[in-house]
């Protein structure tokens, strides 16, 4: 008799603990903003930093604004692509609104270098799935 009640506590436990595994999942996922505009100044001067306006799109109610990432082009140290990035709930249970909202956040740049800046805003692909970006290019004065 207790060897069975052993057995059922252990058995018990396990199915306890493996249900606790799957609540330890994510239930998110990066995604990606499509960005509607951005504010920047006519020009920029050397070592002064700079609050960027951006206006993008948010596709749902389960989605919300997480950060920017802003790296160099591979090309060149005066290009930057700007992504905004966003964290979608993926819960099965959750019931989302589909509409989609336009939202502003701001991001600080540094002048670090006298050549133009080329700024590339992710805007999405097109149909053919080519990448999509807003250009701006402000001068160093």
């Amino acid at each position: 008799m207790k060897k069975c009640l052993y057995k059922s506590f252990i058995l018990v436990t396990l199915l306890v603990l493996s249900s606790c595994i799957k609540d330890n999942e994510p239930n998110f996922q990066f995604v990606p903003l499509t960005i509607q505009s951005a504010e920047l100044p006519d020009s920029f001067q050397l070592n002064q930093t700079y609050q960027i306006d951006v206006t993008y799109s948010v596709p749902n109610g389960c989605t919300d604004f997480y950060r920017f990432d802003v790296t160099s082009s591979d090309t060149s140290t005066r290009n930057r692509n700007v992504v905004v990035f966003g964290t979608m709930r993926i819960d099965e249970e959750l019931s989302c609104t589909q509409e989609t909202q336009e939202q502003k956040s701001t991001f600080n740049f540094r002048v670090d270098y006298t050549e133009t800046y080329v700024f590339r805003f992710w805007q999405g692909e097109d149909a053919d799935g080519n990448q999509q970006y807003l250009e701006i290019e402000v001068p160093v004065i």
